[in-house]
């Protein structure tokens, strides 16, 4: 296995919008009466589109090969949760015309609840309730299983560790060859080096269910009204049949630990006596993957992960 860094193709928001005149009177035979853009990562770009009657969004995929998995995935979630989840009203692939793969969904209401700020200062029991909410979500999503683990396009592992071990190793192997190339800080490798050592103590607990996962459910990807209450989940990432686990280091990231739903999803459903490191690992692992596929480190991520890592190591 190769983890390799991704090229994104330039999209230009003039562009974007340009394209998606075109895209909307080809799928809707109407003119858009207003485009605005909404956010995006590192290979993506969302654009909320008002039509006759409705608004959709659109979302672009400035990197190969996204467009069926991010479709295929919203599609999965969307069957195994009560929480609203974005349908896909089409998918385009690109051509001449238009060189980017999108696809449209439908527009969720109210807003990412890490952009509201008010969220952080209410009451212990108003925070509770959306812990409540968001881990609740999360378990229906995890209740939908597969023999198999792996992408949730192909699943063919029969064990967790047949699929994570090489792909952990691949983003190993790469971290060592950047750090000689001098592209990754030595910090960063030597926390990795530590942790890769004790990959089998980690990793010792088998894994006896391969469960569908969001894979990037942080409080960015969850949307709530007014009242906070949640309006919907977005923004899946990697999904597949995996350690359920795999999810729950993400809970507590952009502020999720201060609304305890890493703390309150084991409360509820139980976690093994590894999960802590685990998701320590995973969390570490998942941060530097970023990193080697879109070319961005934040330290203000990257740090603390670090710092924990090492604060579970000494545990061992």
């Amino acid at each position: 296995m190769v983890i390799e860094r991704i090229e994104a193709k330039e999209l230009d928001n003039n562009d974007a919008i340009n394209y998606i005149k075109s895209i909307v009177e080809e799928k809707y035979g109407q003119v858009a009466k207003n485009i605005k853009y909404i956010g995006g990562g590192s290979f993506g770009k969302a654009f909320l589109v008002e039509l006759e009657g409705k608004s959709i969004v659109i979302k672009f995929l400035r990197a190969e090969n996204m467009c069926d998995k991010e479709c295929f995935d919203l599609n999965l979630l969307a069957k195994n949760c009560s929480v609203k989840i974005p349908k896909i009203l089409f998918e385009r692939k690109a051509n001449e015309l238009i060189p980017l793969d999108c696809y449209g969904m439908e527009l969720i209401g109210g807003q990412s609840a890490f952009n509201v700020f008010k969220i952080l200062f209410m009451g212990a029991k108003r925070k509770n309730k959306f812990a409540e909410q968001v881990t609740t979500a999360l378990h229906e999503i995890h209740l939908c299983t597969n023999t198999k683990f792996g992408d949730t396009q192909n699943p063919n592992c029969d064990n967790w560790l047949d699929y994570y071990k090489p792909f952990a190793k691949a983003i190993y192997d790469t971290s060592e060859q950047l750090f000689q190339e001098g592209k990754l800080h030595k910090k960063i490798i030597e926390i990795m080096r530590l942790a890769w050592d004790k990959f089998d103590t980690i990793f010792s607990e088998k894994v006896s269910t391969a469960c569908l996962i969001h894979g990037d459910l942080n409080i960015t990807n969850i949307m709530v009204d007014k009242d906070y209450n949640i309006t919907g989940i977005i923004d899946p990432l990697n999904s597949m049949f995996a350690d359920r686990e795999y999810d729950l280091f993400q809970l507590d990231n952009m502020g999720g630990k201060k609304f305890n739903l890493r703390k309150t999803y084991i409360q509820k459903y139980g976690a093994s006596k590894n999960c802590n490191i685990k998701c320590a690992f995973y969390a570490l692992w998942n941060e530097v993957f970023c990193y080697i596929k879109a070319g961005t480190l934040f330290w203000s991520i990257m740090n603390p992960l670090i710092k924990n890592m090492y604060k579970n190591l000494a545990k061992i």
